[in-house]
C-alpha cells in the first residue's frame, strides 16, 4: 500500500483499525502501538492524529470493530442453527454461547482488549457491546422458571465469560485435568438432574 492509498480514497480510519487489528493478532496488545499502525497502513506517523485521540481512540476503535465482530458471529449462528425455530431452548442457548466461545478463541487479543475498553463511557461501544448482551438475554428468558430473570442472565453470562478466560489462561495440553465440556456446565447451571437434554 502506498503512503497516500487509504488516506487518498478516504478510509484512513478504517484503514488504521484494520492495522491495529494485525497488529493485535500478531503480537498481542503490546505489539499496537500508533506509530506501528501507522507503518501498516503506509502513512505517516502523524496521521493517525486526525483520526484518534492518542493510542487510546485507536484502543478503543478496535474495540468497537470486534463487538461489531462478535455480534456477527452471534447472530450468524442464530441464522444458521440457533433460530427461534429450534424447537429446544437449551440447544438454542447452547449454540448462541458456542459461538461466543469461538470467537474468543479465535480471537483472544481482541477479545482481551474488547472487554478492557468496554469499561470506558463510549457510547457507541457500550451500544454495541449491548447489542451482543440482548442477544443471551433472548436466550435465557426461557429458563427463568419464576427466578429473577437479571439473576439468570448473570449466572450464565458470568460462566461463558469465565470459561472463555480460563480456557486462555490455562492451556490445556499440560493441565492436570481436563477442562470439561462447556455444555455440560451449562446443564448442571439450568437443566433439573434428571432432564435427557
Amino acid at each position: 500500500m502506498t503512503k497516500q492509498g487509504p488516506h487518498h480514497h478516504g478510509n484512513l480510519q478504517e484503514a488504521l483499525i484494520d492495522a491495529g487489528l494485525a497488529l493485535l493478532r500478531e503480537s498481542g496488545q503490546t505489539g499496537l502501538t500508533l506509530r506501528k499502525a501507522a507503518a501498516r497502513a503506509g502513512v505517516s506517523h502523524a496521521a493517525p492524529a486526525h483520526h484518534f485521540n492518542g493510542l487510546g481512540g485507536l484502543r478503543n476503535a478496535i474495540a468497537r470493530r470486534g463487538f461489531e465482530m462478535l455480534l456477527e458471529s452471534l447472530r450468524a449462528a442464530e441464522r444458521e442453527n440457533g433460530n427461534d425455530s429450534q424447537p429446544d431452548p437449551f440447544k438454542r442457548l447452547t449454540v448462541r454461547l458456542q459461538a461466543y466461545l469461538k470467537f474468543c478463541d479465535e480471537n483472544e487479543p481482541l477479545f482481551r482488549l474488547m472487554f478492557a475498553e468496554a469499561t470506558h463511557a463510549d457510547p457507541e461501544l457500550k451500544r454495541i457491546a449491548m447489542d451482543c448482551y440482548r442477544i443471551l438475554h433472548k436466550s435465557c428468558r426461557p429458563f427463568t422458571n419464576g427466578r429473577n430473570t437479571l439473576e439468570v442472565e448473570h449466572a450464565v453470562w458470568t460462566m461463558a465469560h469465565g470459561y472463555a478466560v480460563m480456557r486462555m489462561n490455562n492451556p490445556r495440553p499440560n493441565a492436570p485435568a481436563p477442562t470439561p465440556p462447556f455444555e455440560n456446565l451449562l446443564r448442571l447451571l439450568l437443566l433439573p438432574p434428571d432432564s435427557d437434554r
